[in-house]
């Protein structure tokens, strides 16, 4: 049977690109880069370790694109070697609100320990150490 690797990217529907470009840079440390696919358009995506989120304006998706797409649908976990009472301190600088935490989960590899919070749109965004 074929075997899937990675995840290369993802994309978020979002309802503005230059304050989910500013949340994610200011505040979770991407990196935000345009890039130009093969139609020649200019495209925003958000950079982080070898991965990637491609950003669609709503309403003016690109094709192909998920069958309902909406701003604030995602719910997304990424992983820090930061202490997450160093996040809470970064957090509350910026004055993003965490939901729950610090919270024990279970993440791909096994536990996390885990704070919550959300970007503009709503999207759920989970911060965690690895246990």
């Amino acid at each position: 049977m074929p075997r899937l690797t990675a995840l290369d990217h993802l994309v978020l529907t979002v309802a503005d690109i230059p304050a989910t470009i500013g949340f994610y840079r200011d505040v979770l440390g991407m990196e935000a880069q345009p890039f130009a696919p093969a139609d020649g358009t200019t495209r925003w995506a958000l950079r982080f370790g070898r991965q990637k989120i491609n950003l669609h304006q709503s309403g003016h998706e690109f094709e192909p694109k998920a069958a309902q797409v909406q701003p604030g649908s995602a719910d997304l976990c990424f992983l820090t070697a930061t202490p997450l009472d160093e996040w809470e301190a970064h957090l509350a600088a910026h004055k993003v609100t965490v939901e729950s935490g610090p919270i024990a989960r279970t993440g791909a590899t096994g536990p996390i320990l885990s704070l919550y919070l959300r970007d503009p749109d709503g999207n759920l965004i989970e911060i965690s150490n690895a246990l």
